[in-house]
């Protein structure tokens, strides 16, 4: 048996199949954890903080890498699960036991930094709605897979169930996190809009330093129009990319002008 076991354990397949499973695993549960931090940011907002992102770019990336990794991390457990079925011998594989138990080290020291991080908050006078719900995502999460990975040491024997209950859970989290940040940060048409509006914003930046710094310093006057801006090195006067017309200038007076 420890001749078949160590076999088996130099399988390229094996080896890349719990490697992939306890990466999708890690990244799956950061993003988790990033996406609910941002969706409390969004409903709690903190007076304190003078910049909130208007374009959710940390939603959008907690989102993207959850679409894409965790449901990769859910096939390398059904096939995981189907190939112990087949071989019962590989649930004792060296690396995946270093590697369950890494995770649950990780997972113990996560719940046990944020219960310190709690109490030292609330002793500090700091405590808020907001810190508390961060908090709680965060032993929610751990919580989770500490639960899931204890229970399939402890009881190999309900593998099949502890991997269902495991997967329907964190998928329905994962699900309702998703439609979440879909709801605070809008559609991709949405996010195609503010990105123009971005666009649109430091098109009329530009035009303004460029008139202020570069034609007026140069002339002594304000230009006519933005065409008289195309005679300056280097520069190219640009156009609304939604709607591809002319941006309106009008001068109204020697030193003022509307944009």
């Amino acid at each position: 048996m420890d001749n078949q076991t160590s076999i088996i354990r130099t399988t390229p397949k094996d080896f890349f199949f719990q490697i992939g499973s306890m990466i999708g695993l890690y990244v799956s549960a950061g993003s988790l954890i990033a996406l609910l931090h941002q969706l409390i940011n969004y409903a709690f907002p903190d007076n304190l903080q003078y910049y909130v992102d208007p374009y959710s770019s940390g939603i959008k990336f907690a989102t993207a890498s959850l679409l894409v990794i965790f449901p990769l991390y859910l096939l390398l457990g059904y096939l995981l699960q189907k190939d112990f079925r087949q071989t019962p011998e590989k649930r004792n594989l060296p690396i995946r036991k270093w590697l369950t138990y890494l995770t649950l080290f990780v997972a113990a020291l996560v719940i046990v930094g944020d219960l310190v991080a709690l109490i030292n908050t609330f002793l500090g006078g700091e405590i808020t709605t907001r810190f508390i719900l961060k908090a709680l995502s965060v032993f929610v999460v751990a919580g989770l897979v500490f639960g899931y990975y204890i229970s399939d040491i402890r009881h190999p024997e309900n593998s099949v169930k502890n991997v269902r209950n495991f997967a329907f859970g964190a998928a329905l989290l994962v699900i309702a996190s998703i439609v979440s940040g879909f709801m605070v940060m809008g559609s991709p048409t949405t996010q195609r809009k503010l990105n123009f509006d971005i666009q649109k914003t430091n098109d009329l930046q530009n035009l303004e330093s460029t008139i202020i710094y570069q034609y007026w310093q140069a002339k002594g006057k304000l230009p006519g129009s933005l065409g008289d801006l195309s005679g300056l090195v280097g520069f190219y006067v640009p156009k609304d990319p939604q709607t591809k017309v002319d941006y309106v200038y009008k001068k109204t007076g020697d030193l003022k002008f509307e944009l």
